[in-house]
């Protein structure tokens, strides 16, 4: 109990000495305003968004898509994860091939995919699902392959079919390294939902952002941003709650800080 207070104690004070900084270099004129804005002004912005309700609607679509993207990337990359692990051949006449699609930079299918599905949320979607897909696929992947071959001639000799070895040996295994990308993935499926926005939408956080930018108001965009970094810290929240019910069995040593 006495360390989470301390770990608390040690965010609060990173983020306050942060702030504290920013203020000051403003202050001075070290940080020019007109470039830097102040953090007072931010949280004021901020607050005056939420309370007048105009953010109310951006944020609405933005975690439409990024929810989106991010189950059905999560889903997509675990599910072909766990089948092509098993398939060695497969696997590896695949292999060159998606790692060359995962070194593709995502911002150049962002036209193609408002191409193909418009400029309403399904290729923002579909941009977040492009790069949540392949932080879950070779995870799970990885995970699934790092299972003892031992243990899995023991399974085959006593008798378990693919069904239970499935259930009992692989996926726990992968649970680990699952959740590991989950955690990555919450931000990725953010910054696809995002960058989509941002390249051509009429609503959402990244059309705000954009729009701060084209007149030039600095306040404007880091309170975006603001926004941005709240969201994504509490839908990282939902999956560490997710993560400790599931994986209640794991001894509480092999967790890290970070995850929790």
């Amino acid at each position: 109990m006495k360390s989470k207070f301390s770990l608390v104690f040690w965010q609060i004070f990173v983020l306050f000495s942060f702030l504290g900084a920013w203020h000051v270099g403003t202050e001075i004129g070290i940080l020019d305003p007109f470039f830097f804005s102040r953090p007072w002004d931010v949280l004021v912005r901020t607050w005056r968004d939420f309370v007048s309700g105009t953010i109310w609607r951006h944020l609405w679509i933005t975690l439409v898509e990024t929810v989106l993207a991010f189950v059905i990337g999560s889903i997509a990359g675990v599910m072909t994860g766990f089948w092509l692990a098993r398939k060695e051949r497969l696997s590896a006449v695949l292999q060159p091939y998606l790692k060359a699609i995962n070194a593709m930079p995502r911002v150049v299918l962002a036209p193609i995919f408002a191409l193909w599905f418009g400029l309403g949320i399904w290729s923002k979607v579909a941009l977040g699902v492009t790069l949540v897909f392949f932080i879950v696929f070779f995870a799970v992947y990885q995970g699934v392959r790092e299972v003892s071959p031992v243990l899995v001639a023991n399974a085959r000799i006593l008798g378990m079919n693919e069904r239970q070895m499935l259930r009992h040996l692989y996926l726990p295994a992968a649970l680990s390294w699952m959740f590991a990308s989950l955690h990555t993935a919450v931000g990725f499926a953010l910054v696809g939902a995002v960058v989509g926005e941002y390249l051509g939408s009429a609503a959402g956080l990244g059309y705000r952002i954009q729009q701060a930018e084209g007149s030039f108001d600095v306040t404007g965009v880091f309170s975006g941003m603001l926004i941005l970094a709240v969201f994504v810290l509490l839908i990282d929240g939902i999956v560490s709650f997710v993560e400790r019910r599931l994986l209640v069995w794991r001894p509480q040593a092999a967790s890290t800080t970070l995850q929790g």
